[in-house]
């Protein structure tokens, strides 16, 4: 029960159409996750436990029953800190702020890739500089590859290989504070 403070009078905690509004807000997100696959599911930060129930839900078709089941896992939701609910809305939003990490990692992948490919042993010079731990040996494979394919004209397997290999490279490294990466973007 809500009540009220005895010395100030104010009411304690939020009121009932604040607390059904934001059941309805998850119910929603439930709703919304419900539609995603198990694969784009993983890559949300949902609590593991969370994971079977979704998997309960994607197998049920009767209207009732997904109800019910969309209604079960709201409430465990319910259950979870406001923090969690809140990083699982930013993950899925498209301007949110993990999709434009994600996109900013993409766009450093692919401009490596055009470099290493274009400059060569200087460029995986600098990017070994930048990442002591990185594969010299299969980068340079993949750089070989890449470049034989292109001269080829074949199809990009290796050249998909080396975006793939560079993104999980630049997707270790510590993320950027702000100031960080605004000097990294007037390089």
């Amino acid at each position: 029960m809500r009540g009220r403070d005895d010395d100030s009078g104010e009411y304690l905690g939020p009121s009932r159409k604040q607390q059904r509004r934001d059941a309805l807000d998850v119910l929603a997100l439930v709703n919304q996750l419900g539609e995603h696959s198990a694969s784009q599911l993983e890559k949300l930060p949902l609590p593991e436990h969370l994971l079977p129930h979704f998997a309960d839900l994607r197998r049920i078709t009767a209207h009732g029953a997904r109800k019910r089941q969309v209604a079960f896992i709201a409430k465990r939701m319910r259950g979870e800190d406001n923090e969690v609910l809140a990083a699982i809305r930013d993950a899925m939003e498209a301007g949110g702020e993990a999709a434009r990490q994600e996109t900013a990692l993409l766009h450093r992948a692919e401009t490596w890739r055009e470099h290493l490919l274009a400059d060569g042993d200087a460029a995986l010079s600098a990017l070994l500089d930048e990442h002591p731990g990185a594969d010299r040996q299969q980068l340079r494979q993949l750089i070989r590859n890449a470049l034989e394919e292109r001269a080829k004209n074949k199809p990009p397997r290796a050249f998909r290989e080396l975006f793939r290999e560079l993104r999980e490279l630049l997707g270790h490294e510590r993320p950027e504070t702000g100031d960080e990466a605004n000097e990294a973007s007037e390089r």
